[in-house]
């Protein structure tokens, strides 16, 4: 899943990265308004983790843009203040949690796996489309009741599918969600090919390749 870190803290910036991209999320970070704001105009998160007060703006500033696009992206607000307007002014505007600061690491990705699952699958813990069954906590997938052994950019791409059901995806589209602001990391396109290939194979070995349909000069997407 792709994240963006709103954060003027270097260090608490830095850790709660660290963490992040350790329990296995894609994360952006930005430290001012005026870049958070410019990221969300141009790319799309499954969740941003927004601080009230930010160099150049407000964080419920950028709630509310977010709100105004109608996106599935979820919205966890930190702040330092513990004042209980501002609280309420978030969840007003739309975010779907709060916390006050200092917070446990642990919390926060709890926290997020929660609003991701409400944002994405109705709140489900498991994931069952086809004869896929989906684990986001554990990172896990079975196919017909056996696990499958997929990469991290392979089980990444499958979630992003799975949660686009019927909606073409582009290779762009794609990309920049497995990648994000290290997109540079992929050679070119061609590696998105090469990623859904390997899925398809590993699914229909356990007969389920079916589920993946390449729309032929537009992208891909997933039948259910």
């Amino acid at each position: 899943m792709k994240l963006l870190l709103v954060e003027d803290e270097p260090e608490l910036s830095d850790s709660i990265l660290t963490y992040l991209r350790q329990e296995g999320y894609l994360c952006e970070s930005a430290a001012t308004f005026t870049l958070a704001a410019e990221k969300i105009a141009i790319y799309a998160y499954d969740c941003v983790i927004v601080d009230i007060t930010l160099p150049g703006g407000n964080g419920l500033d950028l709630v509310r843009t977010l709100k105004k696009m109608a996106t599935q992206t979820g919205i966890v607000i930190i702040s330092a203040r513990d004042a209980l307007p501002d609280k309420i002014t978030g969840l007003q505007l739309g975010a779907d949690d709060y916390l006050t600061k200092p917070f446990h690491l642990a919390e926060l990705s709890a926290r997020l796996q929660s609003v991701l699952r409400r944002r994405h699958f109705g709140g489900r813990k498991e994931i069952i489309i086809r004869g896929i069954t989906i684990h986001p906590d554990e990172v896990q997938v079975y196919v017909q009741g056996k696990a499958l052994d997929l990469t991290r950019k392979e089980y990444d791409l499958l979630l992003f599918l799975v949660a686009n059901p019927g909606r073409v995806l582009t290779r762009e589209a794609i990309a920049e969600h497995l990648w994000g602001d290290n997109i540079d990391q992929a050679d070119s396109l061609e590696i998105i090919s090469t990623h859904v290939k390997n899925l398809r194979r590993k699914l229909g070995e356990r007969g389920e390749a079916a589920g993946i349909r390449t729309v032929y000069g537009l992208g891909y997407k997933f039948e259910r």
